[in-house]
This record gives structure tokens, C-alpha cells and sequence, in this order.
């Protein structure tokens, strides 16, 4: 079980109206304290449990989100799809989207509000490149090669692509049409956003990784997906 704390701070205002979306399966070790510390940063966490065969909807619940749950376990992407789709009904100005292993720190969520304001960017992500501590290291090439594509395609520097804590404003989800069903989601939003000229910038964030804490990426199907979205969005 995790047993990361996270300490109070206070809230750094921004201009706009923001919710936090975790795609969550079966994350009942880190659930609930990760949605206490964004409800101590004044955010309302939106959790989306993606056919979870544990108790995460429940942590989740109890530790006071609002719970989105499909039956079945459907991906990343469509859990992703999911949160954006209630962020727009309710009427949020955008959204943040953090995983829901507890590897990205809650009381970054203001630098990335703060740099979109500054920057009128449409995205911002996190970059856990400038300090890869902890991170296995074909992780690392991976996310450093990859990056670089995506970079070369959107025209734009994006140094950690694959980084799941970001910002998004509404008017990026109202004009980016998502198809992607698993991890191939989040490289289809930042290509995508590109080509509608939504500036996207980074700032460096703080990770923890447990070594314990099973990966949910299947390498061969989660590339060929990849490859996939690549290949549509190159080519349309």
C-alpha cells in the first residue's frame, strides 16, 4: 500500500474554474490521499474508475470525489474522454488531468494554471524529464524519443509528451475530437490541439514512482495504437 502524504498549502488563484480528472484502475492504494490533497488545494477532483476490480471507487468516494465509473475496463483514453465530457456539461473552464498511482504532486496544479494564464497556452504539461530520479530508464529513452517525434510533428518544443499531468482549457476539448482509446489518447490530444494552433508549453514538475505499483502499458498493443493515432493524424 502507499503511503504518500501531502502537505498543506495554500491555493495560488488563477483566472478560471478548474476540475482534475484521474482515469483510475485499480488504484486503491493511492486513491484516496491523492483526492484529499487536491481538495486541500480548493480543486474538485473528478475520478474516473475504469472498471477497477478493487476498491478504488469506493476510496475514492469516501475520500470525497465525484466518482464516474464504466463497468468495464475500456482504457485510458476513454476514461480520459469520459472526464472531459463532464468538465464541458458542468461547465468548467478546463480541466487538469493527473494519474491516479500518486506519482504527480497535487501543488503543482497552480504553476500549470498560472503558466497557461501567463502564456495563453491552450495545454500545458508537466516535464519529469528535467529530474528523472526514480524513473526506470527505458522509460526515459522512451519518453525522450518519442517526445521528439511529437515535437517534429506538432512544431512545437514538448519535452516529456507522455507526461498524464497537464492542462487543458475548454476550448481545446471543444474543438479537439478524441478517438483514442488508451494511451494513444493523450499524444492524439497534443497533435491534434497543434493543428487547431493551440500554443502548448511545459513546466518541470515533481514525481514519485513506486517500484511496487504494476504498469498498466502493454508495449506491444499500446504501441501499435500509437503508431496508429500517428499515422491517422500525419496523414489526415
Amino acid at each position: 500500500m502507499n503511503n504518500r502524504t501531502y502537505s498543506r498549502k495554500k491555493r495560488v488563484k488563477t483566472n478560471g474554474r478548474y476540475c482534475v480528472v484521474i482515469p483510475a484502475y485499480n488504484t486503491e492504494g493511492t486513491i484516496a490521499e491523492l483526492v484529499k490533497a487536491i481538495k486541500t488545494q480548493q480543486f474538485t477532483p473528478v475520478v474516473v474508475n475504469d472498471g477497477s476490480t478493487d476498491a478504488t471507487p469506493q476510496k475514492a468516494s469516501d475520500a470525497g470525489a465525484i466518482v464516474l465509473s464504466q463497468l468495464s475496463n475500456h482504457g485510458k483514453g476513454t476514461a480520459l474522454r469520459l472526464g472531459f465530457k463532464y468538465a464541458l456539461d458542468e461547465g468548467f473552464d478546463g480541466v487538469v488531468t493527473l494519474d491516479g498511482d500518486g506519482q504527480h504532486d497535487p501543488r503543482d496544479i497552480p504553476k500549470l494554471l498560472i503558466a497557461g494564464e501567463k502564456q495563453h497556452a491552450g495545454i500545458v504539461l508537466g516535464n519529469r524529464l528535467e529530474n528523472t530520479e526514480g524513473m526506470p530508464s527505458t522509460r526515459i529513452w522512451t519518453n525522450k524519443t518519442l517526445s521528439k517525434v511529437i515535437s517534429n510533428i506538432t512544431k512545437q518544443d514538448i519535452p516529456d509528451s507522455q507526461c498524464g499531468m497537464k492542462m487543458i482549457r475548454k476550448e481545446v476539448l471543444d474543438v479537439v475530437n478524441l478517438l483514442g482509446e488508451r494511451y494513444e489518447t493523450e499524444t492524439e490530444l497534443l497533435i491534434k490541439a497543434s493543428r487547431k494552433k493551440w500554443k502548448i508549453i511545459s513546466v518541470p514538475i515533481k514525481t514519485s514512482y513506486d517500484p511496487n505499483q504494476p504498469s498498466h502499458i502493454r508495449p506491444v498493443r499500446d504501441s501499435f495504437r500509437l503508431f496508429r493515432i500517428l499515422f491517422m493524424c500525419m496523414f489526415s
